[in-house]
């Protein structure tokens, strides 16, 4: 009996740190080879023993150059599961993708499974980390996804170490423009529920700091920090997200999946790249733990 109690115990732990996947993995996950070259490169290099910014910026410019594809997270009409897309991405599951491999290489092993890494990508996608199969379980605003992980010590919210201001919005997009998300679309009772959210949302007090600032700061950022593009108007605090790369000069350029460009690429200064449009306000910056 006493030994049952110990194998129980002792397994536990590992048993819940598996990922519950509610759709097979043909839909789920696309583009292996390209997860097992990158995996297959980072135990050979010993990436694992880099910072975690380090690290994510290596992982980062392996996917230069991958296919813009929207809506990448609308993989089914009905059930929600944790889900990643070699083969196309775009700013959200970019940033989420490179960031979940860097959390899986912390776990040493010969070689890794698509597995390994939609527990990672299920951890920082659903509220409190947990996805049970239903779409409202996803964090789909940037701004809660920073206040959810941070609490769950994902990231430190970093924004107000530097000069910030309020920003003031309202969430609605999502049950708004309800006909272009699939399970909205396919579940109208979804739909009051994620206007409930987006009311929870716009009650948020969100930080940020403003275009202006962002060049007297650019120095204090790293490799792997997470740059929400805080917008103007209402709609959903944050319209984009990538990441910081520092180039060879020591610059803050920001990597993102790019409508413009159609792919991942490493574009202009963040300071820069927020110039370029109007709709632009500011930045919230997490840092990768």
């Amino acid at each position: 009996m006493k030994f049952l109690l110990f194998l129980t115990l002792t397994l536990f732990p590992l048993l819940s740190l598996q990922a519950k996947e509610y759709l097979p993995q043909k839909t789920t996950f696309v583009g292996k080879a390209k997860f097992d070259a990158i995996a297959k490169k980072a135990i050979k290099e010993n990436w694992r023993k880099l910072p975690i910014g380090d690290r994510m910026a290596k992982i980062a410019l392996e996917l230069n150059g991958t296919p813009y594809k929207a809506y990448t997270l609308e993989i089914d009409d009905h059930i929600e599961s944790p889900s990643v897309n070699f083969k196309g991405l775009d700013c959200w599951t970019f940033f989420e993708t490179t960031m979940g491999i860097a959390r899986m290489l912390e776990t040493p092993k010969k070689s890794y499974t698509p597995s390994d890494l939609l527990k990672q990508i299920e951890h920082t996608r659903y509220r409190g980390g947990k996805c049970n199969g239903n779409y409202l379980d996803r964090i789909h605003y940037l701004a809660e996804w920073y206040t959810d992980n941070a609490k769950r010590k994902t990231i430190y919210d970093i924004t107000r170490k530097f000069p910030t201001s309020k920003m003031p919005n309202k969430c609605n997009e999502m049950s708004q423009l309800w006909k272009y998300y699939r399970y909205l679309k396919h579940n109208p009772e979804l739909r009051p529920k994620m206007a409930a959210q987006e009311r929870r949302m716009t009650a948020m007090t969100v930080r940020m700091v403003p275009k202006t600032k962002v060049a007297g700061i650019e120095k204090d950022l790293r490799n792997g920090d997470i740059i929400g593009i805080a917008r103007h108007g209402d709609g959903s605090y944050c319209s984009h997200v990538g990441i910081i790369i520092k180039d060879e000069n020591g610059k803050a350029r920001f990597m993102h999946a790019s409508t413009t460009y159609k792919k991942v690429v490493v574009d202009e200064t963040i300071s820069a790249y927020l110039n370029k449009f109007n709709k632009h306000a500011g930045i919230l910056i997490a840092r990768p733990r």
